[in-house]
């Protein structure tokens, strides 16, 4: 969600107007991609299936079929988290309310397939005498996880569909593997796949975060500035200081989370999103930052959000 405030953020200022209504609504529709992501990619499983089954089944219908055409390995077709991936209604119903589909690019299912048959751990998954439905599981999981994930293939197609999906695909196995994790070989039709939002407090958050921040532009550049030896804020990367916008506004605005959450989350995103000495100068300004809003008070923990706090 912080990754989503910071795009949004990016967006907001590269912007013509001051449209806060506006750039919010975005913010909101990146996040609904996101999570249009997350199913797509659990159809994209169903359809490599499909695609596998469509092979054997003109193997089994040539005039002179081979012994192997004869004797497919049905393994994968018949894997059962797929199958239950098939009957779940909450998926079901999103991809269909979502118009979620892979007919507009048939291509990438069938190319996936042709390499997934070169992957090893397919190889071995087809191979191997042992047979259990967490032996399926974990396979489906590699599947995403590592492959999809490794995927120069799917990047491409993903790039061409939504501008959305650029840095979505890491968090987005990340959810697709909490959620597989879930699932037991009894697990029915029923079975929840993880909502767009833990909560109304989650969505509450990343609203917040985003409409904060902007609203607190001119004194998280003053921090900023007073902070900054030798370095004027107009020559810092835009990036740097936007990360240091969401950070700050974090710590000032959320009294029941951590400082140190804060900062931990928004180094590593520096990382990330800016440039390659960024982590350690957002870090540096940050620490420098918390001292002097600590001194003058400018901000209150309360709860978890003392976790780290030190008092006289």
């Amino acid at each position: 969600m912080r990754i989503k405030a910071l795009m949004a953020l990016y967006a907001y200022n590269r912007r013509e107007d001051d449209d806060l209504v506006q750039a919010e609504k975005e913010l909101m529709f990146s996040i609904e991609k996101t999570y249009d992501l997350y199913h797509y990619l659990l159809l994209l499983v169903i359809e490599i299936a499909d695609i596998a089954a469509e092979k054997i089944d003109q193997a089994l219908q040539k005039r002179i079929p081979t012994e192997e055409d004869l004797n497919p390995k049905r393994r994968f077709i018949d894997n059962k988290v797929i199958a239950q991936l098939r009957n779940n209604k909450m998926f079901n119903q999103y991809l269909k309310s979502h118009k979620l589909s892979w007919v507009n690019y048939p291509h990438v299912p069938r190319l996936l397939y042709s390499k997934i048959q070169a992957w090893d751990k397919y190889e071995e998954y087809m191979s191997s005498e042992e047979h259990s439905y967490l032996i399926d599981k974990k396979f489906i999981i590699s599947l995403i996880t590592s492959f999809f994930a490794a995927s120069e293939d799917l990047e491409a197609a993903f790039e061409e569909q939504s501008i959305y999906w650029n840095d979505d695909m890491e968090p987005v196995t990340i959810m697709i593997e909490k959620t597989l994790k879930k699932f037991k070989s009894e697990s029915g039709e029923d079975v929840a796949l993880m909502p767009l939002f833990k909560n109304k407090e989650d969505e509450e958050f990343v609203r917040m975060l985003f409409r904060k921040a902007i609203l607190n532009t001119a004194k998280c550049s003053e921090l900023i500035d007073n902070n900054t030896t030798n370095w004027e804020i107009e020559r810092i990367a835009l990036m740097d200081i936007l990360v240091m916008q969401l950070a700050v506004t974090e710590i000032m605005e959320f009294p029941e989370i951590p400082v140190k959450v804060t900062l931990n989350e928004y180094i590593e995103i520096a990382k990330y999103y800016c440039t390659s000495k960024s982590s350690t100068f957002v870090n540096g300004i940050l620490d420098n930052i918390v001292k002097e809003i600590r001194e003058k008070g400018i901000f209150n923990k309360t709860g978890r959000g003392l976790v780290g706090e030190h008092f006289d």
